[in-house]
């Protein structure tokens, strides 16, 4: 405990160089911005009831992601905290932890899609059907509930339970770290630690679209993604990892990730976008011919059977 009192009340530690005041604006800009672009993927989802498409591994190598990142840059930028005690103004220590507020509401953001996707996750699809032989001249099959989990709503589930054990245990390692060892300025065992979890944010990131990218593929639908979420995030993704690579006491470990995450990211917002012009041309043949435009869950099965 003493060696976090130190850490936050030394003020030769406190950066004294004035932020250039474009890349403040730039980091409030793309604070907002993220927070703006999540809206789309959660208005959907809720507006729908339906969160059909998305893939449980693309939510949990996103979220452990998220996690790791989050987590590097509040031990890299922890002194800053102590700053803004003792040293900074208000107006100067809310430019200095700019880039904990905005991977603050990544984080947050990126959760409210997991716990989104659990509340709105298909019934037909939470349990494997009993089928049944009926008597009669046609042997007509018949379908009921049944109390046993299908593999998609089982690996959901323990998605969800990986991803708070996760959070729990960097959480206890970080502060640890931070309260019985020292800050990474000063101790290479925590500056070890908050690179630790960058490379593996890193690692994920580089994977994150990649199993969302293939269920796409293989539904040939949007689903519950968002385009437009996409649209706005694809762009704020690069920007965002300039507005990171500009704040002070972080390392490349931690606006790298971003700068894939977008590369990768655009890859799926052209696939998507493929598919909706594709979707929305089958509708309007549908239209034209006098049939019923086929649900998201019907449009799956058909598409399953050609």
């Amino acid at each position: 405990m003493e060696l976090l009192l130190n850490e936050l009340e030394n003020p030769n530690k406190c950066n004294d160089q004035e932020n250039d005041p474009i890349t403040v604006f730039l980091a409030v800009f793309i604070a907002f911005g993220i927070l703006v672009s999540y809206l789309p993927q959660h208005y959907k989802i809720f507006s729908t009831k339906s969160s059909e498409g998305i893939s449980p591994l693309f939510l949990l190598l996103g979220a452990i992601s998220m996690t790791c990142s989050y987590f590097n840059i509040l031990i890299l930028q922890f002194n800053e905290f102590g700053c803004c005690k003792n040293v900074y103004s208000a107006g100067y220590c809310f430019e200095n932890v700019l880039g904990i507020i905005q991977l603050t509401i990544q984080w947050f953001c990126f959760t409210m899609i997991l716990v989104l996707f659990m509340i709105y996750f298909p019934d037909y699809k939470k349990y494997i059907p009993n089928i049944s032989l009926g008597s009669g001249y046609n042997n007509l099959s018949s379908i009921s509930s049944s109390s046993k989990y299908s593999p998609e709503w089982s690996l959901s589930l323990q998605v969800t339970a990986a991803v708070a054990i996760h959070f729990i245990f960097t959480l206890i390692i970080s502060a640890y770290l931070l309260i019985f060892v020292g800050g990474a300025k000063e101790e290479k065992v925590t500056r070890y630690w908050a690179d630790l979890l960058g490379v593996i944010s890193l690692i994920l990131a580089s994977i994150q679209y990649l199993p969302q990218i293939w269920k796409t593929w293989k539904r040939k639908s949007v689903g519950a993604l968002s385009i437009q979420m996409m649209l706005l995030q694809t762009p704020g993704s690069f920007l965002f990892a300039y507005s990171l690579a500009s704040s002070p006491g972080t390392r490349w470990s931690t606006w790298i990730v971003f700068l894939i995450t977008g590369c990768l990211q655009g890859t799926l917002l052209i696939m998507c976008i493929c598919w909706h012009y594709r979707e929305k041309h089958i509708d309007e043949e549908i239209i034209s011919d006098g049939r019923v435009i086929p649900d998201e869950h019907t449009r799956l099965l058909g598409s399953q059977t050609n």
